[in-house]
Formats: C-alpha cells, structure tokens, sequence
C-alpha cells in the first residue's frame, strides 16, 4: 500500500510541474511537428536537363522524347548557347549536345564524342546523373548497332513501401524524448534530497526500495504517454505506417526508458542540489543528442566521430526503434542494439546503487 501511495503523490508531483510536462511531453511534439513539416514530403528531385542538336536530328529528338517520360527530368531543347546561358544562371543541371551527324556517323560505326556540360561548382549534383546519361547513351549505341544486349540488371526492390526522411526522424525524436524523460526526471530526487525530504524519509520505516520503485514507474507510465503521441501525431499528421511488432516497439521503449532513468539517477546520485545536477545533465545530454545520429544516420559523420557514435546509448536506441517501427536498414543488428542497451542498464544501476546518496 506504501508503494502505491508513494507513486500517486510522485504522479500528482509530476503532473503540478508545468515545466516538466512541457519537457517530457510538449517539447519532443513540437520537435515532431517541426520536423515534420521540413521532412515528411516523400517527393523526388526533379533535374534540369538541356539538350542542344539540330532541328530534325533523330538521335537528340530520341534521346530528348525519352527521358521526357521520365518525371525525375525536366527536359529543354534549344540551340546550344542558349542551353549553356541557361546552364550558368543555375537554371540546368547538365547540358547534352548532340554534335549535327552524330547519328549518321554512330549508324556507320564510327566513334562519336557527345559532349555533356556541367556546373563546376555543383560537381557532385551532377556526378549523380552521369551514370544515367551513359546508360542512355548505351541504350542507343545498342539500338543504332542493333546487338542485344547480354547482361542487363534486375533490380528487385525489397523494401515494399519506400522510406521518408521523416520515418528516419520520428524513432529518432521519440529516442531523444526516453533519453529527457530519464535524464531530467531525476531531478525530482534531488529537489528531495535538496529539500532533507529523503533525510526525513530515511527515518521511517518505509523502505526506501520503494521510493526509488515509485519514481521508476512514473518514468514508465510516461514513457508509454510519449510513445503514444510520437505514433499518434506520426500517423495521423504523416501518414507514419508501423512496419514492425507493437510488442517489440514496447519492449525498446521500455528498455530505453529503464536504461537512461539509470543514467539519470547515476548523473545525479551525487548532486546536492537542482543546479548542480542540471549541469551534469546538460554535459552529456547535449553531446549525446546531436553526436548520436537520432536526426541524420552516423554513416555521413567524419570517422572519429563514428566511434564516439559507437559509445552512446542513444545510438543503439534510435537504431533501435527505426528497425522496430517503420523497418528502417539497421546500423546495428537489433541483438547489438539491445544487449548494449541493456548492458548500460545494469551497469549505470550498479553504480547508481553503490554511489547513491540519500542526504
């Protein structure tokens, strides 16, 4: 009965702190919400392609008509000055000219150059569509030549509904939520501590097991209130499609909130007072939040930053939950993420206990 009286007076505490709520609630929606509106168009980008060849030419008028079909393209004819103007403004990505007899001298068997222009400045944009404009053109050779074509890719599609950057975001953001959630929760121990309310306790016969199991389970209950508005305001705002098992998003979800309410209590089993544990806090949380690939993958990060990535638990988390949730590529075996997830649950409780600090 104790235990349960304790835990309302921790629940009623908790929803009294404005600040709190607008923390472990209010603020990862409006992260959501931001994030959201920047990221949830799944439309593709279109490129600007010029082409430059004489009127009537069948070579450039085929070429042309073909990747018209094509809504990634945005295709101009013109004369070749024209197209190269248009190319310095910015107004194309690449500029194609078909050299007037390319067609006759390809049919003969002839070596034929077909120039392709492009901005310096955006070398890499347009890199990404080399390989395109040299299998058009080995489209054509084949047809003018009339040699089939032997070897050809089949390219087999196994995701069967594409992935948005916001399907990314969404498991990244309801990480980073678990990860405030524990963190700034156990400043609740310390204003207690701070106010010699855990000294006055201390001289009851309540067991102190269940002040700490109290506060634990309010974690929790929020912890389930986060996951709901994270899939709630995903679903029904960005058309987020859960891929994955409930019970394994509830099980991530848990272990997240377990493993950094662990690290919360660790960070401020010795902090005296609110100040004092908001600042260990605020060392670690911040690193870790942007350092942890929750908001864009690890694989774009320099190589020494890879491996601080490797040591944080919030990277397994969100990997986690992006496996879980809308079946994202791992970064890690879903196995990894939660035996190193659980791995720092027992450790950072262990040291928590050992170190912890009720006056």
């Amino acid at each position: 009965m104790s235990f349960w009286l304790l835990f309302v007076a921790d629940l009623k505490s908790m929803l009294r702190n404005r600040m709190a709520l607008f923390w472990f609630l209010v603020f990862p929606v409006i992260f959501i919400l931001i994030f959201g509106a920047v990221f949830s168009g799944s439309q593709q980008p279109v490129f600007a392609i010029g082409f430059a060849f004489a009127s009537g030419d069948p070579l450039g008028s085929g070429l042309s008509d073909g990747l018209r079909k094509l809504d990634a393209f945005d295709v101009h004819t013109g004369t070749l000055a024209t197209e190269l103007a248009a190319l310095r403004k910015g107004e194309r990505t690449l500029v194609i000219e078909i050299p007037e007899g390319a067609a006759r001298r390809a049919f003969g068997g002839a070596k034929t150059g077909i120039p392709v222009y492009y901005d310096k400045g955006h070398e890499q944009t347009s890199r990404l569509l080399f390989s395109v404009v040299d299998e058009m053109l080995m489209e054509a050779e084949r047809r003018v030549s009339g040699r089939p074509r032997l070897l050809e890719a089949q390219f087999q599609p196994f995701q069967t509904s594409p992935l948005r950057t916001i399907d990314f975001i969404l498991p990244g953001i309801l990480a980073m939520a678990l990860m405030q959630l524990g963190f700034f929760g156990s400043f609740q121990m310390v204003a207690l501590r701070e106010q010699k309310v855990l000294k006055a306790l201390g001289a009851t016969p309540l067991p102190r097991l269940h002040v700490l199991g109290a506060e634990v389970l309010v974690r929790l209950l929020l912890s389930l209130v986060q996951l709901a508005l994270t899939i709630g305001i995903g679903v029904a705002v960005f058309g987020l499609h859960v891929t994955g098992s409930w019970l394994a998003v509830l099980g991530v979800v848990v272990l997240g909130a377990l493993t950094f309410t662990s690290l919360g209590y660790l960070l401020t089993c010795r902090a005296r007072t609110i100040d004092s544990g908001q600042g260990l806090v605020q060392l670690v949380q911040f690193p870790m939040m942007f350092l942890s690939g929750i908001f864009f993958p690890v694989g774009i990060m320099p190589g020494f930053l890879k491996r601080v990535a490797a040591l944080l638990p919030l990277t397994y988390l969100g990997d986690a939950l992006r496996q879980v949730m809308v079946g994202m590529p791992p970064e890690h075996p879903l196995g990894l993420c939660l035996a190193i997830l659980g791995g720092w649950l027992v450790v950072s409780f262990a040291l928590a206990t050992a170190l912890w600090r009720w006056e």
